[in-house]
Parts: structure tokens; C-alpha cells; sequence
């Protein structure tokens, strides 16, 4: 199952066989969900979200819709999704003692990123898979409920991530630092998205779109350097020296840069 919020293996080039998988249970089960996102995503992008109903992705898949909403919550999962898979991932990565929740947070934003740089570089052609990026980007900007459901998204994202850090440092959720500190974070979350757009133009190659994607996102990750210093003096041992300040790896001394 898929650890991040968009499986760009929805979309595919007309040649792509997008046949079913056969196999066991387990792996029928996966099947049928892949087919569910790959039939919303293709209906979607040809006709406008609103303009689909979940009846019809239902009808397309040779199922009912009851069985649409065994595996998504909502249409709007079926485009935009956040698997508990991701966010066990951000609690553990911004848990670890042995990184700053800084770190963590660039670390999961590299992981995303890597998602879409395996799939573009996946594509034979480059100017095809640019456009339908922006083109699913662009649905998902312009439809005011994917649009709804992404910010529902990232305030689940913070809700967990302000969580782990008040537990870090040994405050509760409700104090403001950890609050503060979680908003911050997950504020990184659209630069990269928004970086990621604009780059994206069918003439940068797939690396080149990471390295100035990651070059964005730490550039924007070294203004929260000196405001997430705040709790530091709550930890039992000195904080970490951080990360070398260059374009790939921001300075970076955060709070709770150890546990108690």
C-alpha cells in the first residue's frame, strides 16, 4: 500500500497497460483499490472532479459503491489520500531522538519528493508526464472540495506531528510552543508542493526538478532555524551541532533536539 499522499502511478500514457492484477485475496484487494484510483484519477482529470459521481467510478470498476467507500472514506480520498502509513512515518521520524524535528521533517518531504521523481523518470516521454502532473495539480488546486480536503490533510499531519513534539518535550499538545513548532513544520509541506509545480515545465529533467525542488524547501527551512531553537533549553543534554548550511542541508538546530 502506498506510504504517500499521491499515487502518481494513476497516471498513465494511453500505451501503459493499465490491466488488473490476478493473485490471492490480499493482493485482489490491492488491485481493486488501485483500479479505484486509477478509474477516479482518468475520469476526473477528463471531466472535472465535481462533474464525476462515485456511483460512476463505481460502475466503471465493475463494482458497487458501497465497496467504493470500503477502501476510501470519501471521493475526495480517491485523488488526495494521507494512509496511516505516512503519518506512523512523520510520528517516528520526528520522534527519533537522534535527529531534530527539522531534519525529520526535510526527511519526509524528501521521501514524497522521491515518490514523483521515480514516476517522472519512469515515463518515456518527458513532456507528456510534466503536463499531467500539472494537470492533476491544477484539478486539485481548482476544486475548492480537493482543495478542502487537502488543508484537512495537513492539519491532520500537524495534529500528529504537535503530538510527538509536546511528548518530546515534555509538554502537552494544548502549550503553544508545540503548537507553533508543528504549524511551522508542516508549512513546508506546500512550499515543496508549490516549488514542485513550477518547476515541473518538460524541460528540466527529473533531477533537476529535485535538486531545485530540495534547494526551495531548504531555503525556506533555514527561516525556521532561530525560531525553532525555543525549547532547547528544556533538554537534558546540550543540543546537536545541526546539519551543514548548504543548499542541500540547511543548518538546522531545532527544538527538542533530544529528549528528556
Amino acid at each position: 500500500m502506498s506510504s504517500h499522499t499521491v499515487d502518481w502511478t494513476a497516471l498513465r500514457a494511453p500505451s501503459v497497460d493499465a490491466s488488473e492484477p490476478t493473485g490471492l485475496r490480499e493482493r485482489r484487494k490491492r488491485a481493486t483499490r488501485q483500479l479505484l484510483i486509477d478509474t477516479a484519477t482518468q475520469m476526473c482529470l477528463e471531466r472535472g472532479f465535481d462533474a464525476v459521481t462515485v456511483a460512476e467510478i463505481a460502475a466503471a470498476c465493475g463494482v458497487s459503491p458501497a465497496t467504493v467507500f470500503n477502501y476510501f472514506p470519501t471521493k475526495e480520498s480517491l485523488i488526495l489520500d494521507l494512509p496511516d502509513a505516512l503519518i506512523d512515518a512523520l510520528r517516528t521520524a520526528l520522534a527519533d531522538p537522534r535527529s531534530t524535528p527539522l531534519e525529520a521533517m526535510l526527511r519526509i518531504l524528501a521521501g514524497e519528493l522521491d515518490n514523483l521523481v521515480s514516476w517522472l523518470n519512469a515515463q518515456h516521454d518527458r513532456t507528456w508526464a510534466a503536463e499531467a502532473v500539472q494537470q492533476f495539480e491544477a484539478m486539485v488546486r481548482d476544486t475548492p472540495s480537493l482543495q478542502a480536503h487537502y488543508r484537512d490533510m495537513l492539519h491532520r499531519m500537524t495534529v500528529a506531528a504537535c503530538e510527538v513534539l509536546a511528548r518530546r518535550a515534555g509538554l502537552k499538545p494544548q502549550d503553544p510552543e508545540p503548537q507553533i513548532t508543528a504549524i511551522a513544520l508542516l508549512g513546508l509541506w506546500p512550499v515543496q508542493v508549490n516549488a514542485s509545480c513550477r518547476l515541473l515545465d518538460g524541460i528540466r529533467t527529473p533531477d533537476q526538478v529535485r535538486d531545485e525542488v530540495i534547494a526551495e524547501v531548504h531555503r525556506a527551512a533555514r527561516l525556521l532555524e532561530a525560531g525553532l531553537t525555543v525549547l532547547e533549553g528544556r533538554t537534558a543534554a546540550p543540543p546537536r551541532s545541526g546539519l551543514r548550511a548548504t543548499p542541500q542541508s540547511p543548518g538546522v538546530r531545532s527544538f527538542g533536539a533530544r529528549g528528556r
